[in-house]
């Protein structure tokens, strides 16, 4: 055990970095601090239970062995590292780096509260942080790695990061017609402001919803043996409550309230109501359930 805890407090002294916003993807880290960071914190719950299924699938893909080395890109609260780092036993170490700050206090937290060894946590901004070479095993993200400015430098940094055989493995948006649950929010919305309709190749949840240019970014970072698996299923939004629940929850969350920040809403009800109403007919007793697409992207370092 006190072995252990040097090596983590070595780990978070060699980590040990801030991230300001500025640079390439300025953008993403004052929208994941000020507004999308804080309002994850606060619905966690709800978010982990969306997304955990596509996240341990990407594991498996990844064929996890105890004793690795382990960075999550994109980590948020935790709850995929905290399961890594359970995979790679004793003698492994897992590295969480994310651009939130609020998100990685609750991360910390919840390692805390697990009892977890060899898992830290770090500030960083994946595209730009010098990890320096061949430091890792396995390069996973969970819905982590859609919003670079520049996908080919930050896959290129990652792949740097990689020992030769070493493996990438992430979970990420398919095309948004095949995910009703962003589009029909943004349309609803649009109806009172100005909002942009999510699409492949802007940095967003959908950045890499294109397999055939994933597939080329990957190629030209220097990844080899790339694969796409299909992912296909319900997305439960919000709380799985109440119709009123859900639509509080996308307030909240996302493109949506990215659009509102940005146009300075101050009354959200008539917006409120066009959701409601374009949500009814999915709506439940168990809550409102969409169809969602998501691609598990695997890959090498020759």
């Amino acid at each position: 055990m006190a072995g252990s805890a040097r090596r983590s407090e070595g780990s978070a002294r060699l980590w040990h970095m801030t991230t300001e916003a500025s640079g390439p993807n300025a953008k993403q880290i004052k929208l994941w601090n000020e507004v999308s960071g804080p309002n994850w914190v606060a619905q966690q719950e709800e978010f982990d239970e969306r997304l955990e299924a596509l996240g341990l699938a990407a594991m498996d893909r990844a064929r996890i062995e105890a004793g690795e080395r382990v960075l999550d890109i994109g980590c948020g609260t935790g709850q995929a590292t905290l399961e890594l780092a359970r995979r790679v036993s004793d003698g492994g170490s897992v590295l969480g780096i994310d651009i939130s700050a609020p998100m990685l206090d609750r991360a910390r937290s919840r390692a805390a509260e697990s009892g977890v060894r060899d898992v830290t946590f770090e500030k960083a901004d994946a595209q730009t942080f010098e990890f320096g070479p061949a430091r890792f095993d396995l390069i996973f993200s969970r819905f982590g790695v859609m919003f670079f400015d520049d996908p080919l430098a930050a896959f290129s940094n990652l792949r740097n990061a990689l020992r030769p055989g070493g493996r990438l493995a992430f979970v990420c948006w398919r095309d948004p017609e095949e995910n009703p649950w962003a589009t029909i929010a943004v349309d609803a919305v649009g109806q009172h402001i100005p909002i942009k309709r999510p699409k492949p190749g802007v940095p967003g949840p959908f950045g890499l919803a294109d397999s055939g240019d994933v597939a080329k970014i990957l190629d030209k970072a220097g990844f080899s043996n790339v694969g796409f698996e299909e992912a296909s299923g319900k997305n439960t939004l919000g709380t799985g409550g109440s119709l009123e629940d859900t639509v509080a929850h996308v307030l909240k969350l996302g493109m949506v309230a990215d659009a509102l920040r940005e146009a300075e809403v101050q009354d959200t009800t008539e917006i409120a109501a066009s959701i409601r109403e374009a949500f009814a007919r999915y709506a439940t007793p168990t809550g409102v359930h969409m169809n969602s697409a998501a691609w598990i992207v695997t890959a090498r370092s020759p």
